[in-house]
């Protein structure tokens, strides 16, 4: 799948570039929010493009498609599994913990996607931030 497919998938479901740039620096707290905004568009592109993460993605987007769920019930831990696999995969364990974050505080559009989608993105987000800060050390 080409990155501009996924995005297109995830347009339809109202889940664009910029509304995942804006949930991810909603919860952002430090300086230079135009320069880390523009780091963190061009690792969730270069991710966004990473086959694993892709069928991560597409598996919450099918799984919103055809498979029926009220709310978000307690027992349903499958959600949670993907978005984790998805920070992990991204960010290593440390984005696990920024998963949890974005997951209970549900910013930005986080708190308008089913289940299934909250989480994906949510771990989306939460692995490419903490893979952003990662690799600080290495910003000009």
């Amino acid at each position: 799948m080409r990155t501009k497919e996924l995005l297109k998938r995830l347009e339809s479901k109202e889940i664009t570039l910029e509304k995942m740039l804006d949930t991810a620096m909603e919860l952002y707290i430090g300086e230079g929010q135009e320069g880390v905004r523009k780091k963190l568009r061009e690792l969730m592109l270069k991710y966004l493009s990473d086959i694993n993460v892709q069928a991560l993605i597409l598996s919450a987007l099918l799984l919103e498609e055809n498979f029926t769920v009220e709310d978000d019930p307690v027992n349903l831990v499958a959600d949670e599994l993907i978005g984790i696999n998805i920070a992990e995969y991204i960010g290593g364990k440390m984005a696990l913990f920024n998963f949890f974050y974005y997951d209970t505080r549900k910013p930005g559009i986080l708190a308008e996607l089913p289940p299934f989608l909250d989480d994906a993105i949510g771990g989306f987000i939460a692995g490419c931030m903490t893979r952003l800060f990662e690799s600080e050390a290495d910003w000009p």
